[in-house]
């Protein structure tokens, strides 16, 4: 099945038609949000007959030192088109965002992941504990600043 990769400027119209003020910028094959409204924004994607995402490929986080980004690979089954949608955190102190568990079952061990190796804490999780190293390991061993 081949999937085609929807315009980032294309989605953001639809988005911020929906929730104001929620992109940040688009590019080719994705799009940048608030982190603040990362939640109304997933549940939009998923729940709009429009783009129906109700696929989470997966979920990653990448350190820029100047900021997290969370990247969201999401597909539509029945659509056949795919986007990416990423979110930034600027602080490195507690860095948070809102969990999309509640949407995608499948974020929980993925979200858990990046807590664990990369220190950004999603609120509302279920779960949210380290799945990778030990109960009392000190630091995120993904982070650029890790020694």
């Amino acid at each position: 099945m081949n999937l085609t990769a929807l315009i980032g400027a294309d989605v953001l119209g639809a988005i911020e038609a929906r929730v104001s003020g929620a992109t940040v910028a688009s590019g080719d094959t994705d799009i940048v949000i608030r982190s603040e409204a990362v939640s109304e924004v997933m549940s939009f994607l998923k729940d709009s007959p429009e783009f129906d995402f109700g696929y989470l490929v997966g979920v990653t986080a990448v350190d820029y030192l100047e900021y997290f980004e969370v990247v969201y690979h999401l597909a539509s089954i029945e659509k056949k088109h795919t986007l990416v949608v990423k979110t930034r955190c600027y602080t490195r102190e507690n860095p948070e965002i809102p969990s999309v568990t509640p949407l995608w079952q499948g974020a929980d061990l993925q979200e858990r992941e990046i807590y664990d190796l990369m220190g950004i804490r999603f609120a509302g999780h279920p779960n949210m504990k380290r799945i990778v190293l030990w109960d009392g390991f000190d630091g995120h061993p993904l982070r650029k600043d890790y020694l």
